[in-house]
């Protein structure tokens, strides 16, 4: 009798505790809500059932206006590459057919191939890569270390400095750019070459004249990458440096091990920001190289090369809705490996912009 009484006792409490279970809603016809629907509002004033109506209308257009929107940015985006796509792979007598709009009716891949031996393709995009990797690396290494000195350090003249930073990014290339070609054309550290030679020392069509910009921090969208890496390292929090220095790690130590791996999303944006830069810029390369060949400055004489590879003449008289399909084609190949580098990174690329651009304001 004790056992059972005890069992009994135990089977009761274990019933008590059970946790209940949540009633089941119970689903209402379209009848049903309609009914409830007017219920409330009659509930309501006059007022309130035009906020409600109107919220409601907002509610329900909202998708279908974002959708809107981004199918129109998808078009204007997408629509000029699936061009270039398309009339790369076209024979001239495609370009001038008005019945062609998107599938070219003779496919061809001449014009891939006549677009390499223009540009020389091999030796350009070698000229290009070694530019680009090189500076997007020293800019990358002194563009971070002058924005974790804003970040963390305070000095006199700091927003004096700050303020010249913004207006970096602010002040078009073109404005600075004759003082440039002169101080690079007539280049002369200290005065010693000219002590020496008796004459100065010129950059131009070099690629120092690019090196030396990135090395100082003054490279291409310098301005901007100073203020994202200002952004992402006042986001982090100030006790990894404390941490860092009850260790006995000095500042440079800290920032190389502690701030550098907690910034790495920045960094990688930084560097293909700078990559993308650098790879599409013929303005100020064009002031600085005459015979150094990249990409882009090929591309600006393409039509040139063209007309002397296939007529003999760089004045030979060619139809210009004949030149696009050579014009697409090096367009295609001189952008194909950004496209991958950032099919790539893209995750990496997105995360960097959100951290370095939404932290730290």
């Amino acid at each position: 009798m004790a056992m059972s009484g005890i069992k009994d006792v135990i089977s009761d409490f274990i019933d008590k505790n059970k946790p209940q279970k949540k009633p089941k809603l119970e689903k209402l016809s379209r009848m049903e809500k309609r009914e409830r629907y007017k219920k409330r509002m009659e509930c309501l004033t006059p007022e309130e059932q035009a906020y409600l109506r109107r919220k409601q209308f907002v509610e329900a257009m909202w998708p279908i206006f974002r959708g809107l929107i981004v199918f129109g940015l998808c078009f204007i985006i997408i629509y000029p590459l699936l061009y270039m796509i398309t009339a790369a792979f076209r024979t001239r007598a495609d370009m001038n057919d008005p019945t062609i709009m998107w599938i070219p009716r003779h496919f061809t891949t001449s014009n891939i191939k006549d677009v390499v031996k223009a540009m020389e393709f091999g030796k350009t995009l070698g000229n290009t890569l070694k530019l680009n990797i090189v500076c997007s690396v020293l800019q990358v290494l002194t563009c971070a270390v002058t924005g974790y000195g804003f970040a963390r350090y305070n000095f006199k003249g700091k927003n004096i400095l700050f303020f010249i930073v913004i207006m970096m990014i602010i002040v078009p290339p073109q404005i600075i750019l004759i003082p440039l070609y002169m101080f690079f054309r007539y280049f002369n550290p200290l005065g010693i070459y000219y002590m020496i030679k008796g004459d100065y020392y010129s950059l131009i069509d070099k690629a120092a004249a690019m090196y030396l910009p990135a090395l100082t921090a003054n490279g291409l969208r310098a301005g901007l990458f100073i203020y994202l890496f200002r952004q992402s390292f006042r986001g982090l929090p100030k006790e990894l440096e404390d941490a860092a220095a009850l260790d006995g790690c000095s500042p440079l130590t800290t920032f190389a091990r502690v701030m550098i791996p907690n910034a790495g999303s920045t960094f990688l944006t930084v560097f293909l920001l700078s990559v993308v830069w650098y790879w599409n810029d013929y303005y100020v390369s064009t002031s600085f190289f005459m015979n150094y060949k990249t990409l882009a400055l090929t591309l600006k004489n393409l039509s040139a090369n063209i007309k002397v590879l296939l007529f003999g003449d760089a004045n030979a008289q060619v139809n210009t809705r004949e030149i696009i399909v050579w014009m697409e084609a090096a367009c295609l190949i001189s952008i194909t490996p950004i496209l991958v580098l950032y099919i790539l990174l893209q995750k990496n690329f997105t995360e960097g912009i959100a951290r370095s651009g939404l932290t730290g304001m």
